[in-house]
């Protein structure tokens, strides 16, 4: 019900090897690759100049490979990498165009692999993030886990959380999304969450953390939690049961009272929303639609609706609002919805 008021993928060559869908993409990989396959001679490095001063965005897409190659997860990942023997560099690109193709040591080849995965694909965060995780929840879905100590988390849309369960440690790691816990009572061991800003410290009680770009929000369903800033410690705050804070890098914000059962009804597979901007209901839906969702008309933005949703069907509440607040709505191949 509502009331109202007023992506192209990576690809193959014609010999199996990698091509990006941009060439000049392409083309600043393969001389990265070249370049630190072995030492290169004078002639390739001259060449390499040549190619890298054709123009700004040259330089600037060496350079990405460049911050890209030298960020310690990066090399994590690289490492980690089952090693191969060669792989194929494209004539003229990296190499004498009358000369033959270059052998790769085992780690360049390594690197190579993982290196064109992630540029082909432009999907490095995401690559990275999946490195990290030990659970995580595709978009729309949800995922209870019981964790090593009794205790259990339920993931919602979109989530990702690393754990240490080692040594009597009880440490969850909130890297996307948001989470609800159930924690185990043990007096002796606190069980910590830290999320982008904040970390949360319990020893037994219920309440979610969710993290997004600009703040961390914690809400308390039961019991008792101390919040405290990750960049200042001292900066902490207690919550009681129906009170939320929101923690960013610099500041804990007021502790105010809220809702659980209206916060948290992703547990139930529901959104609830009242008296919110079209603009707020949309972001927060777009959190659970594998889709694009456009608004052609910022005035759409600023009505004002109330809702309850079932997230199973998404694509149907964002219909439903549209009707309700007069405002049209076309769906393209691909799941593209555009308001209008």
């Amino acid at each position: 019900m509502a009331r109202v008021g007023r992506g192209k993928g990576d690809g193959e060559g014609a010999e199996g090897g990698f091509t990006h869908d941009d060439p000049l993409v392409d083309e600043a990989l393969e001389w990265f690759i070249c370049l630190r396959n072995g030492s290169p001679d004078a002639e390739t490095r001259l060449a390499f100049e040549r190619w890298r001063a054709q123009s700004p965005r040259h330089d600037e897409e060496y350079r990405n490979l460049e911050a890209m190659w030298d960020a310690p997860s990066f090399r994590k990942a690289a490492e980690s990498l089952p090693i191969g023997a060669r792989l194929p560099v494209a004539a003229g690109h990296g190499r004498r165009a009358d000369g033959p193709a270059p052998r790769w040591t085992m780690r360049a080849a390594a690197a190579a692999a993982i290196l064109l995965i992630a540029i082909g694909a432009w999907q490095y965060p995401a690559i990275m993030l999946r490195w990290q995780a030990d659970y995580m929840t595709a978009t729309g879905d949800r995922s209870t886990v019981k964790l090593p100590d009794g205790s259990t988390m339920t993931l919602d849309t979109a989530s990702a959380v690393s754990i240490d369960f080692e040594n009597g440690r009880r440490r969850v790691t909130l890297l996307e999304g948001e989470v609800f816990f159930d924690v185990r009572h043990d007096a002796d061991h606190p069980f910590r969450v830290t999320g982008h800003f904040g970390e949360v410290e319990v020893r037994g009680t219920a309440f979610a953390v969710r993290a997004d770009s600009e703040e961390d929000r914690v809400i308390l369903e039961r019991g008792r939690v101390n919040v405290s800033r990750l960049s200042d410690p001292a900066d902490q705050a207690d919550l009681e049961p129906g009170q939320v804070v929101l923690a960013t890098a610099r500041t804990l914000s007021t502790v105010t009272a809220a809702d659980p059962g209206t916060a948290l009804a992703w547990r139930e597979g529901r959104v609830i929303f009242e008296d919110q901007p079209l603009s707020r209901v949309l972001n927060e839906l777009r959190r659970y639609y594998a889709g694009t969702v456009i608004v052609a008309d910022s005035r759409v933005n600023g009505l004002v609706v109330t809702g309850n949703y079932r997230l199973d069907d998404v694509e149907g509440a964002i219909r439903t609002l549209a009707d309700a607040a007069g405002v049209t709505m076309n769906r393209l191949p691909g799941g593209i919805i555009i308001l209008r």
